[in-house]
């Protein structure tokens, strides 16, 4: 992308903003094209993994459904066993799985809608050790055969990690906030990586017809 007159690179700042702008125009040594590039393929980058991330996303949740429903039944939202074994608020000030699942059957007729309507926080919050024993050490590995890891503790703690990480980018991403100090090509291979585990047929998929592998290399 190429600005040619400095009257159109000034408007376009302008419209964008000074302090935002900001941290463009210093990764690129003042050089006021050269932001705008990096700006664009920024958004277009943003963009592109926002589809990896939503298949990745959407595996792990239903991972999580397929067994909770194995364990608590298939209205597992509403059973009340399942809800005293999340934590509440006096456990955690600020984010509360046990309300956040109350607050959203709550408004929801069915476990699918429940499902859809959970924050991406609770599905990473099923992955600690609280669930080890009635969950994870029984059906984590069947749950997600193709690892290279050999116990429950360690594939969970992998599989905790990683959804942090695309946590913290599905949230730059929202907020249009900068990605391009990030390691994109590791966030991309990690999404991947999460889906293949469960799938193999879905993240070959997601890599024929995910664009951010192309976007990465087109960096300014």
């Amino acid at each position: 992308m190429s600005y040619a007159k400095p009257a159109t690179q000034t408007a376009i700042h302008a419209s964008l903003s000074g302090p935002r702008m900001s941290t463009y125009l210093q990764a690129a040594s003042g050089d006021m094209k050269v932001a705008l590039d990096l700006y664009g393929w920024n958004a277009r980058a943003s963009a592109a993994l926002m589809l990896p991330a939503h298949f990745a996303e959407v595996t792990v949740r239903n991972a999580v459904s397929e067994v909770l429903t194995a364990v608590y039944g298939p209205d597992w939202p509403w059973n009340s066993t399942f809800e005293g074994s999340l934590p509440g608020t006096s456990q955690n000030r600020g984010y509360s799985p046990r309300r956040d699942l109350v607050a959203t059957r709550n408004n929801e007729p069915t476990t699918g809608k429940v499902i859809a309507e959970l924050k991406f926080v609770f599905w990473q919050k099923m992955f600690t050790a609280r669930h080890d024993e009635r969950i994870w050490e029984p059906a984590i590995l069947s749950l997600f055969p193709h690892t290279s890891l050999s116990t429950a503790a360690s594939l969970r703690g992998r599989i905790y990690g990683d959804l942090e990480a695309i946590r913290l980018l599905r949230n730059r991403i929202a907020h249009h906030e900068p990605i391009f100090s990030r390691n994109l090509g590791d966030d991309l291979q990690r999404v991947i990586e999460l889906v293949d585990m469960r799938c193999t047929e879905t993240s070959g998929w997601v890599r024929d017809i995910e664009t951010a592998s192309t976007i990465l290399q087109e960096r300014p």
